[in-house]
């Protein structure tokens, strides 16, 4: 009997412009829990850097089973969904965005599985033609706060996972605590998407796709909380599970 291999899954790298004065060069850079997360639900991690080739990216589709759009300190310009910058708007990272938006589509376009993280999220929404919220403090009336780095690790509040969805299927609760350490959130829904999670201040905490076979982006970080907390870790195995 032929063993079978794990799923190949790419995962999108943050990346660093270089600094002349400093003499610093461009780098990538990745943190260890999202690929350490993708080798525990057992598959083999690929850190993917932002190619600006359309023929590149869609070369590296063919060798992924799944792919991760992870999450970083930027935001995606609001010119990519047909609005103009507020002052709250926080740093830009023209070069990774172009990839992450140009990678998920292709990925799309194959209905090949993804997940998104945080920002991954909000790309995923964007490129389905969504928008966001810039700020959810300066945007959303009575929000709570978001952006709460110091519980990153432990959960900031619980969301809802409504019934009849893939997210809930997979976690297997009706409510989950999430970390939160973002200002920005999804406002108006992509094409084919449906919200899986919402926090009970109204914001969106979690999207899906009913037009392809996995796609889920989440708000949160669950590449942190899940080598503790089963129903995060589920997550990651529904995404291997679909690759297979």
């Amino acid at each position: 009997m032929t063993k079978r291999k794990p799923p190949v899954i790419g995962i999108s790298a943050d990346f660093a412009e270089g600094n002349a004065p400093t003499k610093s060069e461009p780098t990538l850079f990745l943190a260890q829990r999202y690929y350490r997360a993708v080798e525990r639900a057992g598959a083999i991690p690929i850190i993917l850097p932002p190619l600006a080739s359309a023929a590149a990216i869609r070369q590296s589709i063919k060798l992924l089973d799944g792919l991760i759009i992870s999450g970083g300190g930027f935001d995606i310009h609001p010119s990519y969904y047909g609005e103009r910058p507020i002052r709250q708007l926080g740093a830009i990272k023209a070069q990774r965005t172009e990839f992450e938006l140009d990678i998920a589509a292709a990925a799309l376009k194959q209905d090949l599985p993804i997940l998104g993280i945080c920002g991954g999220e909000q790309a995923l929404n964007v490129v389905l033609g969504g928008s966001l919220y810039q700020d959810i403090s300066a945007q959303v009336a009575d929000a709570s706060e978001h952006q709460q780095s110091d519980k990153k690790c432990f959960g900031g509040h619980r969301v809802q996972i409504p019934d009849g969805t893939c997210l809930r299927a997979i976690v297997k609760q009706a409510s989950l605590e999430v970390n939160t350490t973002h200002h920005q959130a999804v406002k108006q829904l992509g094409k084919g998407l449906i919200v899986d999670a919402i926090a009970d201040d109204g914001v969106i905490e979690g999207i899906e796709s009913t037009r392809h076979a996995f796609v889920i982006g989440v708000q949160w970080h669950p590449e942190v909380l899940a080598p503790r907390r089963q129903g995060h870790r589920r997550i990651f195995d529904a995404l291997i599970a679909a690759c297979r």
